[in-house]
Order: structure tokens, then sequence, then C-alpha cells
């Protein structure tokens, strides 16, 4: 569900192939424990201990509470739901009808049930006397309501009859309410749902369990001049005898289908209507008006659902999908199966105003949401435990989707930077977790929305899928479709099928990624005999503060590869690794020729090199004989290296420097985003300048080799290179790039001419860390007037670029104002916190103060994990992290426990690295400018 990001996505995600600077929105990234686990059959409660980087305890979390799932003695066949919503006073009134089988007799029923308040209940045996219920027993606490009757109610089946009323809350989960200006500029509201993971029971009392499926007859009583969807198509709309300005609308019969997967929404939508090659009918749903943004969704959506069909040889099982843009969304999409809903941003792409990465993440984000119709809502996942299972496969296969529908985007190698490395930096912490994590309680649900789940879990299913080969994946994949649709299955069940598939040992090389936490490292050293290249290769566990050195060292099963310099796109070997360390003979290797081990980047691990191997593949980088992903993945390796004392950091400068002739968007990227990284770290130094210089220095040639206006035969890669580049130049102060975009600014405010959509962000940016309050007000002013979130987006995550502290003070107030929709105050913040030393002190101010406002909006959703990371994570002063802490400890946050100790841990990773370096860059940085003696 959830990529921030859901995918549904965690919001997450949003413009991770813009940046990945601190500012950006990069996907939820939380942090874990080491479980010391006391687990019955029934109920489990944790203890967790907490150990630094530094080798300090860091706290204790509390005791998890102990939790017990729901009887089975009664459970659901079939809900008749209907529900009324009142659009003015944000209640809604309902009535549920659940066929039932009781299944041993019982004198009680027990479900999910959370701020609803049951009005009456009865119970009527098939064929028999309705039976009132006596008492309701709500467990607020557990989410649950008993049910009582005065008699046993009878092993059979029968009829649940529920009356209830709830509220249309204002907290994006539920059953909720959204806020969107119609066109005549007046407030209205739409009702809408998100009930993954365990909302549903916000909307309705019921069995809110994934593997608790049952089927769906929805009815809705709304004004007639709304929309009004569901998971299936319409077969009933008629006048509501009790009110002429209401219509009462019924829709098909659902599939057999999990709780968290339904969905309604009632509010003013246009849409776009096609059919996908297989006779499916797909509709994109707009806000009024702006139907044609919805246009380029459709068209994606149209080439995925047949290239799904044919890739998992399952047709799409209902009769229609719709795909609809929500304006208060928390997560970037939801996969309700039939009625995917979205952000806005996720959906929406306007031809003149939306950029190039927009168009990207859209196309991603539709991958993603239909990849789940099929693994996550045809086969459904036992429990939360296999959350990774639904997130990790649909963020690797939403790649391959899109690498179908669009290859000129060479979106491989952008995974490799937007989900492949930032997993390894998550599970390098001591506070990871598994991919695999028991969840007992619902509100433990949450924290695994993470960069685990999603890109982990799709970075190990693309090793497995390369280890495989696509040929047996497929078979595999088509083997577990089909044995478990409509039923739900666990993590080894797709294992069995995929071993059976390839006749490989599948369960026993992904146990060892899946059940434990972190990844090796493989540190590689050569000898030459004649013509064969020995290779010894070891692996041990990788830790961001530096190799691992306790006792236990955990293994892994890992698949190798290895190419040499003869064809670098050639695999030669492939070996999996099932020990501690073993040599390698490479036949026909003269002296020459280098050797490459996990070419194309796909293995999850880091590499550490003997000197004389690294020595022997950089001029690679300058040639541009390694392949992009590679050059990517040496650069990127050695990055972490440096960070965890593995070596100094002068030696990833000095690589930096090789990548002069790099013409790669993606290898610029994540050069970007780890000099961005590096840059933070030094704004706790008096040498930040330096660094700008160097940053100008290595990034100026492209810069001008590229220019401001795009060329003939231009496509997307260049487009995300020049909006990159330009906009890590402007922030660096370069000052042709200043005036540049100061002049091309002026010309857009004034209207004589308009920036294209992938310069803006650059020029923003650019204008407002070098400006004043003029600039900052034109820019909200600009901000107002903007008629498209995409816009609205991109202003608000550089508005902390800004640099007076008076003016980071106000864009703080702005963050918490009317103007922004509460979903994007976390990217204002954060963009303060990620743009300087002094907004960084100043976004955590701005959240310790407004901690109330701010808990009471996000609490128990992964939004408040987010907020938390982007506003501490770049503190690099051991202080610091007792003060996070500290402050935890008494404003509680149980959503988020595992991403402050993910913070504590970085922050104290970060003083110890600024400790061990600091100097030798600063001597590095003054002596590279040194005219020579």
């Amino acid at each position: 569900m959830l990529v921030l990001l859901g995918r549904t996505v965690p919001l997450s995600f949003v413009h991770r192939v813009t940046t990945c600077c601190p500012s950006s929105l990069s996907r939820p990234v939380f942090v874990s424990s080491v479980l010391i686990k006391f687990r019955g059959t029934t109920s489990a409660s944790y203890s967790t201990v907490f150990v630094s980087a530094a080798g300090q305890n860091t706290g204790t979390m509390p005791e998890r509470r102990p939790f017990v799932r729901l009887p089975t003695d009664v459970y659901p066949v079939n809900y008749g739901l209907c529900l009324k919503p009142d659009l003015i006073d944000f209640t809604f009134e309902g009535k549920l009808e659940a066929l039932v089988e009781v299944t041993q007799a019982t004198n009680q029923i027990v479900m999910n049930c959370a701020d609803i308040d049951i009005i009456t209940a009865s119970f009527a045996p098939q064929g028999g006397e309705e039976i009132n219920a006596t008492g309701f027993n709500y467990q607020n606490e557990d989410e649950k309501v008993t049910l009582s009757f005065p008699s046993a109610l009878q092993k059979g089946s029968g009829t649940l009859k529920i009356d209830f009323v709830g509220e249309l809350n204002d907290k994006m989960k539920g059953f909720y309410r959204s806020k969107y200006t119609a066109a005549a500029g007046e407030i209205r509201y739409a009702a809408v749902t998100q009930f993954e993971a365990t909302d549903a029971r916000r909307a309705f009392p019921c069995w809110d369990e994934p593997a608790i499926k049952a089927t769906f007859d929805i009815a809705l009583i709304v004004p007639k001049d709304r929309v009004a969807l569901s998971n299936m198509n319409v077969i009933d709309r008629k006048p509501y005898p009790e009110d002429e300005n209401l219509v009462e609308v019924k829709f098909a019969t659902t599939p057999i289908m999990s709780t968290y997967l339904v969905a309604f929404v009632i509010g003013e939508y246009d849409y776009v209507e096609s059919q996908s090659s297989d006779g499916v009918t797909v509709r994109v749903y707009t806000p009024v008006g702006k139907a044609e943004q919805g246009k380029f969704a459709l068209e994606v959506a149209t080439k995925t659902l047949p290239f799904y069909n044919d890739y998992f040889s399952v047709p799409y099982p209902l009769p229609k999908i719709d795909l609809i843009a929500i304006a208060d969304f928390a997560a970037g999409a939801m996969e309700n199966w039939g009625l995917v809903t979205y952000r806005e941003t996720a959906l929406l792409i306007d031809p003149k105003n939306s950029c190039s990465s927009s168009r990207q993440w859209v196309a991603l984000v539709v991958g993603h949401e239909l990849a789940h119709q099929w693994f996550g809502n045809l086969v459904t996942m036992e429990w939360w435990t296999h959350l990774w299972l639904n997130e990790g496969f649909a963020s690797w296969i939403e790649y391959l989707c899109v690498d179908h529908c669009f290859p000129e985007y060479d979106i491989w190698t952008q995974f490799v930077s937007a989900d492949y490395t930032r997993a390894l930096d998550l599970d390098a912490l001591d506070s990871s977790h598994p991919i695999e994590v028991n969840v007992g309680h619902p509100s433990e649900v949450d924290e695994i929305f993470d960069a685990i789940s999603y890109s982990k879990g799709a970075s190990v299913i693309r090793m497995l899928h390369n280890y495989i080969g696509d040929e047996d994946f497929r078979k595999g994949m088509n083997a577990y479709l089909v044995k478990f649709q409509h039923k739900n299955a666990s993590t080894e069940d797709l294992w069995d099928c995929l071993e059976q598939a390839s006749g490989k040992p599948i369960a026993a090389v992904m146990g060892s990624w899946t059940k434990q936490m972190g990844f090796p490292i493989i540190v590689v050293d050569q000898e030459q005999q004649g013509e064969d290249r020995i290779l010894k290769i070891s692996q041990k566990k990788f830790c961001a503060s530096g190799p691992h050195n306790g006792e236990e060292c955990p293994n892994w099963m890992v698949p190798i590869s290895i190419c040499t310099s003869e064809d670098p796109k050639c695999t030669k070997l492939k070996v999996l690794l099932d020990r501690p360390e073993t040599a390698i003979t490479l036949s026909g290797v003269s002296p020459d020729q280098w050797v490459k081990i996990n070419p194309g980047t796909v293995g999850f691990y880091r590499i550490q090199y003997s000197s004389s191997m690294l020595e022997s593949l950089l001029p690679g980088i300058r040639d541009l004989s390694l392949q992009p992903v590679d050059r990517l993945g040496l650069q990127n390796d050695l990055f972490s290296l440096s960070r965890a004392g593995m070596i100094s950091t002068v030696e990833v400068l000095k690589l930096m420097e090789a990548f002069v002739n790099e013409p790669n968007y993606t290898v610029w990227s994540d050069l970007s985003c780890n000099l961005g990284v590096l840059s933070s770290l030094l704004s706790h130094t008096d040498f930040h300048e330096e660094i700008q210089e160097f940053i100008r220095d290595l990034f100026t040639p492209i810069g001008l080799e590229l220019g401001w206006d795009s060329k003939p035969g231009e496509g997307h890669l260049d487009a995300l290179l020049r909006g990159l580049v330009l906009g890590k130049l402007g922030k660096a102060g370069h000052k042709p790039t200043l005036e540049e975009a100061r002049r091309r600014f002026k010309d857009h405010m004034e209207g004589k001419q308009v920036l294209p959509a992938d310069l803006r962000s650059p020029v923003y940016l650019t204008v407002l860390k070098h400006g004043d309050s003029a600039t900052l007000d034109t820019m909200l002013k600009l901000h107002k007037q903007a008629d498209m979130q995409e816009e609205k987006n991109r202003i608000e995550r550089v508005l902390g670029a800004i640099s007076a502290p008076d003016l980071i003070q106000k864009v703080l107030n702005f963050a918490l104002s009317e103007e922004v929709r509460p979903q994007d105050t976390v990217s204002v913040i954060g963009g303060v916190a990620g743009s300087s030393k002094h907004g960084r002190k100043a976004a955590w101010k701005f959240v310790k103060d407004n901690w109330e406002e701010l808990y009471s909006r996000y609490q128990g959703g992964f939004l408040i994990s987010r907020l938390i990371k982007l506003t501490v994570d770049g503190f690099a002063i051991d202080k610091m992290a007792a003060e996070v802490k500290s402050f935890f400890e008494s404003h509680p946050a149980p959503a988020a426990e595992r991403t402050v100790q993910q913070c504590c841990e970085n922050i104290l990773l970060n003083a110890a690295w600024l400790k061990r370096d600091a100097d030798d860059i600063h001597q590095y940085l003054l002596q590279r400018k040194a005219p020579p003696v």
C-alpha cells in the first residue's frame, strides 16, 4: 500500500527522483528494534533495548502491550453495508446486515470498532427468531466491541444487523472528509476512505483483519449532484424516498476480499475514460474542470493492465478500475480493489505545467498500485507480518512496468539510486529491523511501512528475479496467484512456488535476507596466476558504525556475479556464497583486465575491494567503460565506507572528481545526494563554504554543457539532469547560475516568459536561497495563485531555502497555516530543516513548540515518523541525540518509536564522522585550491 511513499505509497517518495538531499520528500525511513520476544500463540509483548552506534544503550522501548486477534467462533460471509454521510455536519449513519457463520455456540460476538457508536444490534439465525443484543462493551484501546446476547447463538448461518453512527473525521484515515475549493471559490468537502492498515473499523463494525475475507454489497445515500464510487460498478441509482435531494446508489457484489481494500468516495469530480486492450473499463477521476490532467495516468493504466495480465497470466478480475485524485490524502496512493485513491500530485499531469519528474512519479505510482490488484488484493498476506511481500513486490514490479511503458526513462538505473541505496543506508543501522517483523497490536503496523518493507523488499526481489531468471520467475508467480487467488498467503508460500518453478533453494536463500536484519559487506582481493585470476571473497555484516566485531556474525546466502573489462555488460561467472569465505578462479583473465563484482548492482550488499583492484576500476569511471549503474554503485559503496570510518572521506572526494565527464542523470543524482549529505554534515564546521566551492567546481562543466534551454532531440533524462545540475549550482552560490535564475524568475513573474516546468524547482530554490523578504513574499504570492497542487508542492518544498532567521520563522508559521494542505506541512518543515544549520535548529524548536498540534494531526500514521526524521536527522552533535531522545520520552509517539531510535543513531554517527574526518577534509579542500609550488 501506502510509498511515506501507504504507497499506499508512503508519501514519501514523492519526488525522490528529483533530489535526495535532506530537504527532499524521500521515502519514510523508520528505525527498528532488537526484539526480545516473549511470544504465546495468540499474544505478543515485546521489550526492546536499543544500542547506539557508539555502543551505548540508547534506551528501552516501552513494553508492547499484549495483543489478541479476533476469536474465530463467528466469521462474516457477506457484508450488506449502507452508509449515509452528512457533508455539512461531518457525521454518517450506517446500517450493516452481515451474513455470518457461527462455528461454535457463543453468547457474544467480538468485532473491530473504533470511533463508532452502535445504536442497535441483533442476530437472526437462518429460519429462526431475531435476538436483540443486550449490551455493547467497547474496548477502545484494542479498537474492539463485544456484542452480548441473552442466549447462545447456535452453530450455523445467521444475519447480524447493526445500526450505527460515526464521524467523518479530519485525520485522513477511516471514513474522512477531504477539503477542496469549488469552481466559484467556496470551500467544500468530499467524503473519502483510507482503510489500510486497520481503519475500516472507523467506517463500520467489522472483522478488520486481512485473513478474514468476505464479499461486500455496498449502498451509499448521497446528494444527487455528487459522484459516488466504490470498488465495483454501479448497478442501481434511484431517488431516496425520505429526501428529494438525495439518491441511493447500489454497487455490484465484490469478490471475496479483505476489509482494508474496501473504498468509497462521494464528491464532485470529472473523469476521462478508456478501455484496456483486454476490455476493462478504466477511468481517471480528477477535480472538476481538470479532466485533461487525467489523460497521462489513463494512458499509463491502459498500457499497464494488459502488461500485468500477460506477466501474471491471470486476468484482472473486476469489470472496471477507477483511479481518483483526492485533495487531502496522507499517503501517495492506496490500492483499493477497483477504486485506487491517489494524492493529486501522484495522479494529475498538466501537459504545460508538470515537470518530467512528476510524469515519472505518476507512472511509477500507477504501476505500483495496479500491481497490487493481483499481488495483495487477489492474493492477500495472511497478517501484517507479511506486509513486505505486498509492498516490496509492488515496489519492484512498478519499475518493470514503467520500463515496459517508457524504456527511455532508463528506470532500472534510477531504481538503484531511489530504492536500493536508501535501503542499504537504513539497513546498516543497529536500529534497523528484519524485512519480516512480527506485528501484533494495530499500533505497530504503521511502523513497518518503511524503506525496509518497500525498498529493501524490492531490492531483494530484484536480486531473486536475477538469480532465478525471468521465465522461471513468471512461472512461479503464476502458480502462486492461481493457487492462492481469493485467499491469503505467507512469504513461505511464495518461496515454495518459486522453488518448484526454478529448482533452486529459494526458501533457504531468501530466508537469510528476510528473517535477519542487515546485509553483508563483500571483501574482495585477487592474485594473478598465469592466465587465471584468483579471487578471495569473504562476507561479514556491514554496520554504519564500522566493521562488525560481534561474536555472532550472521551469514547470508549471497548470489554473486562477476564481470571483467573484456565485456562489462556480460556476467562471466555466477556463484552462491553460502559461507563466510571462499576462493574463486576466473580463467582467461589477463593481468591488464579489471574484475568487477556485482555488475548491474543487483546483489544487496556493499563491496570493499583491495586497493589494487579499486585502482584498476577507477579509470572505468573516467572513460565510461563501466556501466552507469556500476559507476554509481562504486561511488555509493565508497561513500558509505567513509561514513562508517573504514576509509577516509578524502578518498571519496578524490573519486568524485573523476566523474567530470559523467553524462548520466542517475549517476549525477546519486553523487548529488551524497554531496548533499556531506554539505549538511559540514554545515556544523566553519569551512562550509569550501565544500560549496568543491560542488561548484564539480558541477560547472556539466552545467555549461547542458545550458539552460532544452535542445532539439533531448529527452526525459536530459530534462531531469538539467534541473538537478542547475539546482545544485544555484544552491551552492554559482554566480552565473544565480544571475540567470534571477533574470528568468523576474521574466516569469512579469509574464514576459513563463518558466518551463522543469526549470521551476531549480530557479525557485536558487532565488530563495540568495533572496530577501521581497523574494519570499513573491514566492508566497505565487503559491496562493497556483491552481495546481504540483506547483504548490514545488514551492512548499523549496521555501525552507531562505536564509534570514526571521524569514525562516515566517516559513515555519506558514507550514501550519490554512494555505498548506495537512499532508504537505511535513515537507515545508522538512525543507527548512534540510537547508541550513540555522534552519535545522529553528525547525526542531518549531516542532517542539507545536508538538501538540502536530501530534494530534498525524498520530498513528507514518507522517509523524517522516516529520521527526526530516527535522532531526541532520544534527551532528552527541548532545542532540540525548535531547531528541529525552523529548520523545516525555512526548511519546508510539507509531514513531523506531524512527526516533534511528534518528538518535544517525546523529551519533554524524558526530563520530565529523570528529574523525573534518580536519582531513578541510586540509584537502584547501590544498586542492592552493597554487602549485
